[in-house]
C-alpha cells in the first residue's frame, strides 16, 4: 500500500525551525508501506517495493517524517530532521542527558 499525504495549508505557514518537523517546504508525503504477513510475503514483493523506492528516491527531498520510519531507519533520524538536528540535539542533551526517552527513533544527547 502506498499512501500519499498532501503537505499543505498550517504546514507551510509555520517555519521549518519552529518545531521539529523540518520538511514543511514540501508539497506530498509519502508513506510506503506493503502488506507482508510472512517471510514468503516479504520474499516474493521485495523486489517491487526496493524498485518502487528507487523509482521515487530522484524526486524525494532526501529525508521524511520521522513516524514513517521503521525500526532499520536509525540511520536516518538526522536526515529527517534535517536542519534542526542539531537544536534538537542541544534540547535532548538538556532536558533527557541520561537518555530515558530513548525508544522509537530517539535523538541520541
Amino acid at each position: 500500500m502506498t499512501v500519499v499525504f498532501p503537505l499543505d495549508g498550517a504546514c507551510h505557514r509555520v517555519a521549518p525551525e519552529d518545531t521539529a518537523f523540518s520538511y514543511r517546504d514540501a508539497d506530498y508525503a509519502i508513506a510506503l508501506s506493503p502488506t507482508l504477513t510472512t517471510r514468503e510475503d516479504c520474499e516474493t514483493h521485495q523486489g517491487w517495493v526496493r524498485a518502487f523506492h528507487r523509482a521515487l528516491e530522484p524526486h524525494a527531498m532526501g529525508g521524511g517524517y520521522v513516524n514513517f520510519m521503521d525500526g532499520d531507519d536509525r540511520d536516518r533520524v538526522r536526515a529527517n530532521y534535517r536542519d534542526n538536528h542539531a537544536r534538537l540535539v542541544a534540547v535532548k542533551r538538556r532536558y533527557d542527558p541520561g537518555n530515558l526517552f530513548r525508544l522509537d527513533h530517539n535523538i541520541a544527547p
